[in-house]
């Protein structure tokens, strides 16, 4: 048994299901997330990625089974960075802290602190409309670390940034989820950045969204999204999720 496997559970999914009405959109998922891992969900487009996201999050209600966070903390971070034009780079970071009721001298403080993870210290100043998309992301991370989460939750964070930037922050995500000790869930479209930041790779099926496949990745850290290791395993959940959507005929 792996260190990790040792590890404390912090999301406990027991055959959870999610209706909109006549729609389901989850069936019967069961997943455990232990703490200090870093898994990431794949599927094609409706199958509930995002929804799991959102049950995990608390901001809607599951249909039936059982979720268990064991009340800890836990944060949401989307595609779009979704800053306030109006505040400063440190004023969005500082934000969650406002809102619990922090001292402006130790927001302040933390803000900065922040800052310094995401590798933005000197940006403090600057309106968001002044920085790149890449940038923008890292105040979002900024952001949700605010909030002390235990868990952090990405909803396809780099979906719209260029190849280049995405790499470059897919190094940054795993040096502040190692330093910062974090439990990640983190959904993507995108197989080789699956592989290339995951402990796991949970694998949906078509609408209803079910687990399929949960893949152990096990090759050494640091990865290259274009290494060997990276791009064969990539390449075997590609062609079962290519088998799963062709099943389905979308």
């Amino acid at each position: 048994m792996s260190l990790l496997q040792q590890t404390e559970a912090v999301v406990r999914l027991e055959s959870i299901s999610k209706s909109y009405g006549d729609l389901l959109a989850l069936d019967r998922v069961s997943l455990t997330v232990r703490q200090g891992e870093f898994v990431c969900l794949l599927g094609a487009s409706g199958c509930g990625k995002s929804t799991l996201l959102s049950l995990v999050a608390g901001l809607d209600g599951i249909s039936g089974g059982s979720l268990d966070i064991g009340g800890r903390r836990v944060s949401l971070m989307f595609q779009e960075a979704a800053l306030f034009p109006w505040l400063s780079v440190r004023g969005n970071v500082e934000l969650p802290l406002r809102l619990a009721g922090v001292s402006r001298t130790e927001r302040r403080k933390r803000a900065d602190e922040l800052l310094d993870i995401v590798r933005l210290r000197d940006f403090g100043d600057k309106r968001p409309h002044e920085l790149s998309g890449g940038m923008r992301q890292r105040v979002a991370l900024a952001r949700a670390l605010a909030q002390n989460a235990d868990i952090l939750l990405m909803d396809e964070p780099f979906g719209a940034l260029d190849a280049m930037t995405r790499d470059i922050l897919h190094d940054e995500l795993e040096r502040i989820w190692r330093e910062q000790q974090l439990t990640v869930m983190f959904v993507t479209h995108n197989v080789r950045e699956a592989v290339r930041l995951g402990d796991r790779v949970i694998l949906l099926s078509s609408r209803p969204g079910r687990v399929i496949e949960d893949y152990a990745i096990t090759h050494e850290r640091p990865r290259r999204i274009d290494s060997p290791e990276v791009s064969g395993q990539a390449a075997e959940i590609t062609d079962r999720l290519r088998a799963e959507v062709a099943r389905h005929g979308h």
